[in-house]
């Protein structure tokens, strides 16, 4: 579990499980009550309610502005 849970808009994501196309890193698009990320190798966007989301979280690769 992510220890600082202050994820904003265009952070990017490590996830624990990998996506079906090999890649676990994810670019948030939505943050509330539910998280919108999507796929940085393949596009493909999924919602997460936030505590599945905060579970799921690795760590924090890059917050929203920097590279």
């Amino acid at each position: 579990m992510l220890k600082d849970p202050n994820i904003d808009i265009n952070d990017i994501v490590m996830m624990k499980k990998p996506h079906p196309c090999g890649a676990n890193e994810w670019k948030v698009l939505r943050v509330g009550a539910d998280f919108k990320i999507e796929c940085q190798n393949c596009g493909h966007i999924v919602m997460l309610p936030r505590t599945k989301f905060e579970r799921s979280v690795k760590k924090l690769l890059s917050k929203g502005g920097e590279t």
